[in-house]
C-alpha cells in the first residue's frame, strides 16, 4: 500500500508587508533584505488571528480539493513553530474549529522540517493503520512575536505568516501515484545555534523576571552563517539519498520543492545538485519564510500554476532547527 496526496489547500493572510514597510520601522532597506534573503514581501495575519485559524482555512480548501467532506478526516497532524499556546498542541485547537471531536490530533515541533517529518508520519500511518484521510497541515503566525526594532531586525525580515495543507490517503490500487521514499535526520549537537530560549521553563523558573526581560532571550537566536553552511551540505545530501533508495537520479526529478528559508540557500542547493532551475519552485520572494507551511504552500502553488502535473516525480526537502533535515520523493 502507498499513500498519496489526494488534495491540497493554501491560505495566506491578505495583508502584504513589503521590505519598504519594514524599513519605516527599523534600520533596513529593500536592497539589504533582497541581497541577503531574496525576500521582497511577506503576509501578516491580523491581530487576534492565530495559527489554528490559518490552519482551518487551509484544511477546508484541501478537503474540497480532495473531494471529501471535512467529517471524513480521521487524523490530524499539524506542524508549527508558532503554536496557539505553549501547550496543549495546536492541533487540539484546530480540531473543534473543524468540528472533528474524537479525531486524533498530533503536533510536530520540527520547525522548518515539520512538513517533511509529517509527510513521513502520515505515510507510515496509512500503511499500518486504518486511516483513510489524514489532514497534514503546516501553519504559522510569526508576525505577532517578531520584534520591530534594530535589535530584532535580522530575524524579523525573514518570517511571514501562512498555512498549507494536504489530505493524505491510500493510493488507488495499481496507481503509480504516491510516496516512494523518505529519509529523515537530526543532529542535536547544533540545537543551540538556532533556538528560542524565552520559555526554558524546565531550566529557568518563570518567576525569574531578569531572565524573562533579558534582551538576548526576547527573540529567536540564530547563528546565520553556521545554519547556511550546514543547510547547503545537508539538503543536497538527503536529496541524493532519497533518490538513490528508489533508483532515481537528479535528472528524473520533475519538481524540487525546497523549504523556503532563504533564496540564497536554495540557489546554492540547486547549483550543488545540478538540477535545472526551471525544475525548482521558489516563492520566498512573496511569502518569506513560513517555516512548517513553506513546502505545502510552494507545492500547492506549483500544482495550480502548471509547473507540476499528476504523475510527476516530486522531491520535497527541508533543513531547520534541531538541526533536522529530510526529504520525500513521491509521484504526485
Amino acid at each position: 500500500m502507498k499513500s498519496y496526496i489526494k488534495g491540497m489547500g493554501t491560505y495566506v493572510p491578505d495583508r502584504i508587508v513589503t521590505n519598504d514597510d519594514l524599513a519605516k520601522r527599523f534600520d533596513t532597506s529593500d536592497e539589504w533584505i533582497r541581497q541577503r534573503t531574496g525576500i521582497e514581501e511577506r503576509r501578516y495575519a491580523e491581530e487576534g488571528i492565530g495559527t489554528s485559524d490559518l490552519a482551518k482555512e487551509a484544511a477546508v480548501r484541501a478537503a474540497a480539493d480532495a473531494g471529501i467532506e471535512i467529517e471524513q478526516i480521521d487524523f490530524i497532524i499539524l506542524g508549527t513553530l508558532s503554536p496557539d499556546h505553549h501547550f496543549p498542541g495546536t492541533a487540539c485547537y484546530l480540531q473543534p474549529k473543524l468540528e472533528l471531536a474524537g479525531v486524533p490530533c498530533l503536533d510536530i515541533r520540527q520547525q522548518c522540517t515539520g512538513w517533511v517529518y509529517g509527510m513521513t508520519l502520515a505515510d507510515s500511518l496509512i500503511k499500518t493503520g486504518p486511516y483513510q484521510n489524514i489532514l497534514l497541515v503546516g501553519s504559522e503566525v510569526h508576525s505577532h512575536a517578531l520584534h520591530f526594532d534594530d535589535a530584532g531586525r535580522d530575524v524579523t525580515v525573514i518570517f511571514g505568516d501562512g498555512a498549507g495543507a494536504a489530505i493524505v490517503s491510500p493510493a488507488p490500487e495499481g496507481s503509480e501515484r504516491g510516496v516512494l521514499a523518505h529519509a529523515l535526520h537530526a543532529d542535536g549537537r547544533h540545537a543551540d545555534r538556532l533556538c528560542y530560549r524565552l520559555f526554558d521553563i524546565s531550566r529557568i523558573p518563570l518567576a525569574d523576571a531578569e531572565y524573562l526581560e533579558s534582551v538576548e532571550n526576547a527573540w529567536p537566536y540564530m547563528e546565520g552563517r553556521h545554519v547556511f553552511k550546514e543547510a547547503v551540505v545537508r539538503m543536497p545530501e538527503v536529496v541524493r539519498e532519497v533518490l538513490a533508495s528508489t533508483g532515481h537520479t537528479i535528472d528524473d526529478i520533475d519538481l524540487l520543492v525546497p523549504h523556503q528559508a532563504n533564496l540564497r540557500i536554495n540557489e546554492y542547493v540547486v547549483s550543488s545538485l545540478g538540477i535545472a532551475p526551471e525544475k525548482v519552485i521558489n516563492n520566498i520572494q512573496r511569502f518569506g519564510n513560513t517555516t512548517a507551511a513553506s513546502i505545502p504552500i510552494a507545492l500547492d502553488e506549483a500544482r495550480r500554476n502548471g509547473q507540476v502535473s499528476q504523475g510527476d516525480l516530486v522531491c520535497l526537502v527541508a533543513f531547520g532547527a534541531g538541526f533536522t533535515w529530510g526529504a520525500v520523493t513521491l509521484r504526485l
